[in-house]
C-alpha cells in the first residue's frame, strides 16, 4: 500500500469525510430564541436610544410580514379554488361543509361569551388613565354595507392589488363551483391550479423558515416602539385578551375534544403545536395555512376534507380576532368613553362575531372587525386608535387561538363523522411538519365515505 493511499484511509470506526457536526436546533427552540433576543434588543434600543437598532428591528419585522403578505392573494385564491374542487372526492361533501360551518359558529359563540364575561368582571377600561382625547379615527373602517356590498369586486384585478381577501375568496368560490359543474372539461385548469398552489406553498415554506429572524424584528420593534410604560396602561386589557384566548384554547377546545370528538386533547396540542407557535410569531392565519393543513392531516383528518376545511377556516374562523378581542375591546372602549352597554348591545357583539368574522380575512391585525363591531354598537371609532399601539402584542395570542380553532374543527367533524384516522391522531408528534411536496402516506385520490345516517 502506498503512503498516499494509507494516509487517505479513514480512521477505524469513522465514516470517510466525517467531522464534528453542528447540532440541529429544533424550530420551536429557534422561535423561543428569537422571542428572547427580540425582547432584549428592543429593550436595548429603547433604553439606550439606539436609532440604528430601532430602524433595523423595524425593517426586519416589516420585510418578514411583507414576504408573508406577498403570497396571500394568490395563495387564498388557489387554496379556496382547489379546496372546493377537492370536495368532489368526498362523499356527502355538502354535509361535511355544513357541519364545518356549524362548528365554526358554535365555537365562535362560546369564545365571544367568554370575552364578554371577562370584560364585565375585570372592567379593563377603568383606571387606565386614558381619555377619549387619546383616541383617533382609524384610516380604514368596516361597516355592514361595506361588508355586504364589498364581497363582489368591480373587476378581477383590484382585489389582488389591494389585497381584498374577502373578494378573492368570493371569486375563488365561484371559480371552484363552476369547475365542479364543468366536470372533465375543467381538468386542465384544476391541474394547473394544484401545481400553482404547490409552488406557492413551497415558496411560502421558505419564508416560514425565516420566522425566528422575523420574530426578532417584530418583537424587538414592539418593545422599542411602545415600551413597558405604555403597555402598563393597557395591562388589564392585555391580560384579559391573553387570559380569554388561553381559556378558549386550553379550556374550551380540550373540553370539546374530550366530550364531542372523544379524543385526547393533549395529543391534539402535541400534533398542532408547530402551526400554533408559527401563528403566534407570524400573526397571520393565511401565512400559517400550509402548516395548519399539514398538522391537521397529521392528526388523522382526511386530506381531501382538510384541504377544504383549513383554507376555509383560515379566512373565516377567527375565535381570537373576531370573537374574544372585539368583545373585550367594545367593553374597554365603552368604559373609556363612558358609554353604558346593555343586554341588547352584548347580543349584537355576539351576532357580529359570528356573522362578520370573515372581515378579518386571516391577515395580521383585526382593525376591520373591530370597527365593524364599534359601528354596529354606535361606539366612537376613535376608540380604535386607543388600541392600535399594542395591537401587535395582542395579535400574537389572538392569531394563535385562531389557528388552534382552525385545526380543531376539522378534527371534531372528522371524529363525529367517523372518518378520523385514530391511529394517525394518536401517533402525531410535535416535531416540525414535512415540507410541502413530500409524499403523504395516504393516497390523495382515496374516496372518503361518510355514514348516511345523521
Amino acid at each position: 500500500m502506498s503512503a498516499n493511499s494509507a494516509s487517505a484511509a479513514p480512521e477505524t470506526g469513522k465514516p470517510a469525510g466525517s467531522g464534528p457536526r453542528i447540532p440541529k436546533v429544533p424550530f420551536w427552540a429557534q422561535i423561543v430564541a428569537g422571542l428572547v433576543l427580540g425582547v432584549l434588543l428592543g429593550w436595548l434600543a429603547r433604553s439606550q436610544d439606539i436609532s440604528w437598532l430601532y430602524t433595523t428591528l423595524d425593517k426586519v419585522g416589516h420585510i418578514f410580514v411583507q414576504l408573508l403578505k406577498l403570497a396571500v392573494a394568490p395563495l387564498v385564491f388557489f387554496a379556496i379554488l382547489v379546496s372546493i374542487t377537492n370536495l368532489r372526492k368526498v362523499n356527502n361533501a355538502a354535509r361535511l361543509a355544513t357541519r364545518t360551518l356549524l362548528w365554526f359558529m358554535i365555537t365562535s359563540l362560546i369564545a365571544v361569551a367568554i370575552g364578554l364575561a371577562i370584560g364585565l368582571i375585570t372592567n379593563p377600561g377603568s383606571g387606565t388613565g386614558l381619555t377619549p382625547k387619546d383616541g383617533k379615527l382609524p384610516e380604514g373602517k368596516g361597516s355592514w354595507l361595506d361588508f355586504l356590498t364589498g364581497i363582489i369586486p368591480d373587476n378581477v384585478i383590484t382585489p389582488f392589488t389591494e389585497l381584498n381577501v374577502l373578494q378573492i375568496v368570493f371569486m375563488a368560490a365561484v371559480a371552484g363551483i363552476a369547475a365542479l359543474q364543468l366536470g372533465d372539461k375543467a381538468k386542465p385548469i384544476l391541474t394547473l391550479s394544484e401545481a400553482v398552489l404547490e409552488l406557492l406553498q413551497k415558496a411560502l415554506w421558505w419564508v416560514i423558515r425565516l420566522a425566528p429572524i422575523g420574530t426578532i424584528g417584530l418583537i424587538g420593534y414592539a418593545i422599542a416602539d411602545y415600551g413597558w410604560d405604555l403597555i402598563g396602561k393597557y395591562a388589564t386589557f392585555t391580560a384579559d385578551v391573553y387570559i380569554g384566548c388561553a381559556l378558549v384554547m386550553f379550556g374550551v377546545y380540550p373540553l370539546l375534544l374530550a366530550t364531542v370528538a372523544k379524543v385526547s386533547p393533549l395529543q391534539f396540542f402535541k400534533g398542532a403545536w408547530p402551526a400554533i407557535q408559527l401563528a403566534f410569531v407570524s400573526r397571520s392565519s393565511v401565512g400559517t395555512m400550509p402548516v395548519t393543513q399539514k398538522v391537521t392531516e397529521r392528526l388523522g383528518v382526511p386530506k381531501e376534507y382538510a384541504s377544504f376545511a383549513v383554507p376555509f377556516g383560515a379566512t373565516t374562523k377567527m375565535d381570537g380576532c373576531a370573537a374574544i378581542y372585539p368583545a373585550l375591546a367594545a367593553i374597554f372602549i365603552a368604559q373609556i368613553f363612558d358609554v353604558q352597554l346593555g343586554i341588547g348591545d352584548y347580543l349584537l357583539i355576539a351576532f357580529v362575531s359570528v356573522i362578520g368574522s370573515a372581515a378579518t380575512a386571516g391577515l395580521t391585525g383585526a382593525t376591520v372587525m373591530l370597527t365593524l363591531t364599534l359601528s354596529t354598537l354606535g361606539l366612537p371609532l376613535e376608540g380604535v386608535g386607543l388600541l392600535m399601539a399594542i395591537d401587535p402584542i395582542l395579535d400574537m395570542m389572538r392569531t394563535a387561538t385562531n389557528v388552534a380553532g382552525q385545526a380543531l374543527v376539522p378534527v371534531i367533524v372528522s371524529a363525529r363523522e367517523k372518518i378520523l384516522d385514530h391511529e394517525a391522531y394518536n401517533s402525531a408528534s410535535s416535531s416540525p411538519v414535512d415540507e410541502p411536496g413530500t409524499v403523504d402516506v395516504r393516497d390523495a385520490e382515496q374516496k372518503v365515505s361518510l355514514p348516511v345516517t345523521a
